[in-house]
């Protein structure tokens, strides 16, 4: 029995469970058993224009990259990782690679939202860059000064024990925080990386393969999974889950199995442990991605990168809201806040993955594009997190999102 539980446990922890149980929350919004959202698909080609607009101006030869931390490391078309990169004493690509690892796992956890009153002021540009771009080149910044190395004469990576004990004056001030510039969730965040920290350290099985063990060590431990050089998108998803699972504040756990960014719907059905419940994945599958380019750096094949889902975050969200494509029950909730857990926000989260998937499928047919040559990792990147930034803007002065969330730094 307990083991039957386990295994359903870990059968959420999986791209897959994401996709279906979004789809089955689609199905019933679309059947009009929802309790906070109507579904409007009529309103999807609006959505598919709006996205391809901002992606032929960002590309104009639709070359679209994947959806990943490495777009936020460029500043006027200068990318400030692969500078930092290259005149660094990296020996071969391995090290690169866990370096990047490294670099990738501490600025995604980092990378909850901001809040629209904090700003980056980046000493290289002289630019005040707000947002998830600022916190990208805070969190690139606290890497090179070597914020997460115990050896100064080897800055570029996460030592585990230097991050367990990170202290939250550190964070304070490498993000630049003051009373004039508040940055939500910074206390979660100092909390997530100390429990990364912890977590590494007692895993040196996994993240202490090649080296002390460092966030890095994950690149080893999923290369040792290779098959003839190959890694499938979603078993990376599947490592960052199992492996990191458990850094995650306590919420839901199944047989003793923490299930991370996943909650509660009475709507969703199963004939198992797992009925009522909806896995979404936001900050791992944005990690996941964004180990892609990594691992191909370091001569990996990374195949099935469709087997990862969109992202269930507020700019994704938002642009199916502002176009229309969602309609609140009671449009009341739009003046409240509300917590990630309640009912509306896991509706949001769950419609907003599953809508992403339909929503690809119609900007391919308008390209005559497929799956192999635009991937969902680039629709998001070109594409759709940049159309809900864009209405949000254009709705709000703020660019705040549409509906308002309550967050502690470790979902949004």
């Amino acid at each position: 029995m307990a083991e039957a539980l386990e295994r359903q446990a870990r059968a959420l922890l999986t791209a897959a469970a994401v996709r279906a149980r979004a789809g089955e929350m689609l199905d019933i919004g679309l059947a009009g058993g929802l309790s906070h959202f109507i579904v409007d698909l009529d309103r999807m080609d609006g959505v598919a224009e709006a996205v391809l607009a901002v992606t032929r101006k960002a590309y104009p030869a639709l070359d679209v990259p994947f959806h990943a931390r490495w777009r936020h490391f460029v500043i006027e078309g200068v990318d400030r990782w692969a500078g930092l990169a290259n005149v660094a004493s990296l020996p071969d690509r391995a090290a690169r690679a866990r370096a990047e690892f490294d670099l990738a796992i501490v600025s995604v956890l980092l990378d909850a939202g901001a809040g629209a009153a904090w700003r980056y002021r980046d000493a290289i540009s002289g630019k005040s860059i707000g947002r998830s771009e600022g916190l990208a080149i805070a969190s690139l910044d606290m890497f090179a000064n070597g914020l997460f190395s115990r050896d100064a004469g080897s800055p570029l990576r996460a030592d585990a024990d230097v991050l367990a004990q990170l202290p939250l004056a550190g964070l304070t001030a490498a993000f630049q925080v003051s009373a004039a510039n508040p940055l939500l969730g910074l206390e979660g965040r100092t909390d997530l990386l100390r429990r990364l920290g912890r977590l590494v350290t007692e895993r040196a099985d996994v993240f202490g393969l090649h080296d002390t063990p460092r966030p890095g060590g994950l690149f080893d431990h999923i290369a040792a999974q290779a098959v003839g050089g190959t890694v499938a998108a979603p078993a990376i998803l599947s490592a960052v889950l199992n492996q990191l699972g458990p850094i995650w504040p306590s919420r839901l756990e199944l047989a003793g199995v923490p299930l991370g960014d996943c909650w509660r719907h009475p709507a969703i059905k199963a004939n198992d442990a797992t009925e009522g419940l909806v896995p979404l994945h936001k900050l791992s599958q944005w990690l996941s991605y964004s180990l892609i380019e990594p691992l191909q750096r370091a001569g990996f094949v990374v195949t099935d990168i469709d087997g990862l889902t969109g992202l269930a975050e507020y700019r994704n969200g938002g642009l199916f809201v502002d176009h229309g494509v969602l309609r609140l029950r009671d449009a009341a909730d739009a003046e409240r806040a509300h917590a990630v857990d309640s009912l509306l926000v896991v509706e949001w989260r769950a419609l907003t993955v599953a809508l992403l998937d339909r929503l690809a499928e119609r900007i391919r047919a308008k390209l005559g594009r497929t799956r192999e040559t635009l991937p969902l990792a680039s629709i998001l990147e070109g594409g759709t997190w940049a159309a809900g930034r864009s209405i949000a803007f254009s709705r709000r002065p703020d660019g705040s999102p549409p509906l308002k969330v309550i967050s502690d730094g470790t979902v949004f």
